[in-house]
Parts: structure tokens; C-alpha cells; sequence
């Protein structure tokens, strides 16, 4: 099979970089999918992947876009204009999505190799992704490394947001704080929105711990669009007391980011409703938003509708539902819910008391950090008999 050089493509890459820069045009595609369309016009044959992260934890599947910034489109146009092999990764593309031909991970990954061996920087992305996910080939961090490594060297910004993922999780590679922070701060210092978060998260608390930092980190991404950052500095906001009117400001960014759908935002807009965080105390709203959130499975959410129920707010008290969410979201592993399961037990809430279930959970939550549980449970300890007598009052 041949492989020609597509010099047009060649011409409408670089045209598109170099309008791009003299409109200074951002085009930064981030975890929100928010794509240039001029640029979406010359992927098409590329495709990308996109998930959210709401996570604090990394993972790999963020920024899995491969063009991010005009340098990015730029490297692509040289690689036509020189004869790199890029109509090879075009090719992979179209195997791996199964686009115009037989789904075929086997030869996209094949194809993926020659292309970076002539020394094609996406494809090298694209070969660390198959390794990394397993993708035509038995997964092999080791190799996924590697081929990010040898993409970052040749400047791709999502590659180089990847070394510092890989660092920060020990993936292919001894696990660094510092590298990880290192890598994360070429990327944004380059645009790479995912890469302004995680740099946010590592002066937030993953390894250095400076919130002004943090703060600045989520601010920029976050004016640029982007969603998790704009849920955590929301959370910068409710957690600083030096900002004037802070709750406010917090609750003004989770309503912005629940508009748009972000799932933690969600929850705590309904917390700031309930509680009267930067808004005036809404019973109704707080219940509203707190059920949307926990139909999308969000277990705090389960947790705090469960008190819905169980208190009246907001809703006709319900006992028996309030002890279905708490047993819900603690099956799924949500401490606070554990603990509460454990309150109904032992007071008979929505089911028939039993004390020995109420002590079993109470030392499960206990375990996993519940400070009331671990008060409950030394109270149990050191006066047994006042403590399952109290029991016996409320069943």
C-alpha cells in the first residue's frame, strides 16, 4: 500500500496555525470537549476521546485530545510538508474506530508503530495509548511510557501531560510528586487546561499544599472553561476566610458549573441552599438539587437526600426511603451513609431495630474515619448497658 504526501492538508493546517495565533485564538481542547471549529474541520479523520473527571485521583483518560494549541497543528502540517508517515496514523485511526472499514485494533496498532518509527509524534501518542489501555496489543505500561516520553521530547503537550499522570500514579515509572508537578507545569505553562488543574490540585494538597497557588491554577483554567476547575475553585472559595463574601463567590461558581452539569457542583449547590451558603436557605431547592444528583449516582448526594427524607426538608418525611438511600449510598461504600445506616439500626429509623447491626456498622464507618461513629462507639465501650438501654427507648 502507498502512502502519498496530502499536501493540501499540509497547506490547511498551517493556515489554520497561523491564523489561529495572529487572532490569538485559545485553542485549548480541554476535558469539556470545547473544540475550535475550524480545527474540528481538519480532525475529522482523528477523532478524540473526551470523558470527564470530577475525580480528585488521576486518571489517564483525561486531555486525550491530540491537537491542543497551534504548535500542535503546526507539527502536524510539517509532518505532511516533510512525508512523514501521518497518513499511516490516519489510517490506524480509521482501523482502531473501525471508520470506513472493518474495526481492526490488531492493524491500527501496526500501523500506529511504523508511523512513530518514522518518527511521527501523534503517533507515538497513539502507541502509548494502545499500550497504555490495550489496544491491539497486551496492555504494557513499561512501553506506554516510553512512547509518551518519546512524543514529549518532540514537544506534544498532551504527551507531556501524560508523563506527569504516569508519575503521578507510578505508571510505567517509579511514582514522583515532584516529576509529575514538573511535567504538569510545562504542559500548562503551554495552554493545557487539564494540566492547570492537576497543578492546581498539587498546591491544594497532593504534594505541596499552597491554596493561593491552587487558587490561581483553578482561576486560570477555569475562565477558560474548564468545568472540574471551576468546582474546585468554588471549593477554594468556601474553604478561604481571607476572600470577602466568599460563600457567595463559591456558591456563584458551583451554580455555573452545575448549569453545566457537573455533578459534585450539583451536590453543593444544594448543600449552599440548604445550609444558606452565600444564598438564602431554600428547602425546596436544596432537595430538588440533592434528588438530580443522586439519580446520577452521586453517593454524598444519596447521603444528604437521605436526611431530606428522614428530617422533612423540603419533602414529606419518609422515614423508609431515608433508610433505602442510606443503605444505597453505603453499600456503595459512602462513610457518612454507613454511619447513618448504623443510626437507624440502633433507633429503629425505616426498620426494625437491631443492635448488633447498629454496632457492625457503627466499627465500619468507625474504621474508615467516621469521627461520630468512633464517639458512638466509646460511649458503647465504656457505659454498655446505659448505651443499649437508650436503644430500647427509641424502639
Amino acid at each position: 500500500m502507498q502512502y502519498h504526501l496530502n499536501k493540501q492538508k499540509c497547506q490547511n493546517l498551517n493556515n489554520i496555525s497561523s491564523q489561529s495565533i495572529q487572532q490569538n485564538t485559545t485553542l485549548v481542547i480541554d476535558n469539556n470537549n470545547r473544540l475550535n471549529d475550524e480545527i474540528m474541520k481538519n480532525q475529522e479523520t482523528f477523532g478524540s476521546q473526551v470523558p470527564s473527571l470530577p475525580n480528585r485521583v488521576a486518571k489517564m483518560q483525561m486531555g486525550d485530545n491530540i491537537y491542543s494549541i497551534p504548535s500542535e497543528i503546526r507539527r502536524l502540517g510539517d509532518c505532511y510538508q516533510h512525508g512523514i508517515d501521518v497518513e499511516k496514523n490516519e489510517l490506524g485511526h480509521c482501523y482502531q474506530h473501525g471508520i470506513g472499514t472493518e474495526k481492526n485494533e490488531i492493524e491500527a496498532f501496526k500501523l500506529y508503530k511504523e508511523a512513530a518509527y518514522t518518527g511521527c509524534v501523534i503517533s507515538n501518542y497513539n502507541l502509548g495509548k494502545c499500550y497504555y489501555d490495550g489496544i491491539g496489543i497486551e496492555k504494557n505500561y513499561d512501553e506506554a511510557f516510553k512512547s509518551y516520553e518519546e512524543a514529549a521530547k518532540k514537544g506534544h503537550i498532551i504527551s507531556i501531560y501524560k508523563l506527569g499522570q504516569c508519575y503521578e500514579n507510578g505508571i510505567g515509572i517509579e511514582k514522583s510528586e515532584i516529576k509529575s508537578f514538573e511535567f504538569y507545569s510545562k504542559a500548562a505553562e503551554r495552554g493545557h487546561l487539564d494540566s492547570m488543574y492537576w497543578l492546581g490540585c498539587h498546591h491544594y494538597g497532593i504534594g505541596i499544599g499552597d491554596m493561593n497557588k491552587a487558587f490561581e491554577s483553578y482561576k486560570e483554567a477555569a475562565d477558560n472553561g474548564h468545568l472540574d476547575s471551576l468546582y474546585m475553585l468554588g471549593i477554594c472559595y468556601f474553604c478561604s476566610i481571607e476572600i470577602k463574601d466568599n460563600y457567595v463567590k463559591a456558591f456563584e461558581s458551583y451554580k455555573e458549573a452545575a448549569e453545566r452539569g457537573h455533578l459534585d457542583s450539583i451536590c453543593w449547590l444544594g448543600k449552599c441552599y440548604h445550609y444558606g451558603f452565600g444564598i438564602e436557605e431554600n428547602d425546596t431547592k436544596a432537595f430538588e438539587l440533592y434528588s438530580k444528583a443522586a439519580e446520577r449516582g452521586h453517593l454524598d448526594a444519596m447521603y444528604h437526600l437521605g436526611k431530606c427524607y428522614e428530617n422533612g426538608i423540603g419533602i414529606t418525611c419518609d422515614e423508609t426511603k431515608a433508610f433505602e438511600l442510606y443503605r444505597e449510598a453505603a453499600e456503595k461504600g459512602n462513610i457518612d451513609s454507613t454511619y447513618q445506616l448504623g443510626y437507624c439500626y440502633q433507633h429503629g429509623i425505616g426498620t426494625k431495630r437491631n443492635d448488633i447491626r447498629a454496632i457492625v456498622l457503627y466499627k465500619e464507618a468507625a474504621d474508615k474515619g467516621n469521627d461520630n461513629a468512633k464517639t458512638i462507639l466509646a460511649y458503647a465501650c465504656d457505659n454498655p448497658s446505659q448505651f443499649f438501654s437508650e436503644c430500647a427507648v427509641y424502639s
